[in-house]
């Protein structure tokens, strides 16, 4: 197979599998129900489109629909979103706007990241982490009422082939 067909067949499989990493956050009464539409602009006005396939450069919108399908409220609910690689979260799309971030899915904290970096002569200086390394989101939803719901958004771009190249080993 080419290598570019291969590198657009992974993000398709990334795209359309994105669905089943989100389920596997929900526990007990709770259920996630994910959606993703490939968002274009044409004469000024946005679409949503359905997302089955996505090429580099599109912006693709996931909702991730939480839902309490027990008798009594969850507390502590902690709504994730993993951001699989060939995908750059596009920063203050979420809703709510108020999130977290991880930059391994096990460590969050909240947005924008930043880190320490080394400078050339020696000090070191706090830098904001490009959102393009964020590889998954959290929301702190707190309490979700019995038969409640509640939805959290944010839009990814499909990475270009260059940057995904070096993210999906060849064959």
């Amino acid at each position: 197979m080419h290598r570019t067909l291969r590198i657009l067949t992974a993000l398709v499989v990334t795209v359309a599998g994105l669905g089943s990493c989100a389920l596997a956050f929900a526990e007990g009464d709770v259920t996630v129900a994910l959606t993703a539409h490939r968002i274009t602009v044409s004469q000024g006005k946005e679409a949503r489109l359905p997302a089955e396939q996505a090429k580099p450069g599109d912006v693709i919108e996931y909702r991730a629909t939480y839902t309490n399908h027990g008798g009594s409220a969850v507390r502590d609910l902690q709504a994730t979103l993993p951001v699989p690689a060939g995908l750059e979260y596009l920063p203050k799309t979420a809703n709510p706007l108020r999130l977290s971030a991880s930059l391994d899915g096990k460590s969050f904290a909240p947005v924008p990241l930043t880190r320490r970096v080394k400078l050339a002569n020696g000090k070191t200086e706090v830098r904001e982490v490009p959102a393009s390394e964020y590889r998954a989101l959290r929301w702190s939803v707190g309490s979700l009422g019995a038969s409640a719901a509640r939805t959290v958004v944010a839009r990814m771009r499909v990475a270009p082939l260059e940057t995904v190249a070096t993210v999906v080993p060849a064959r």
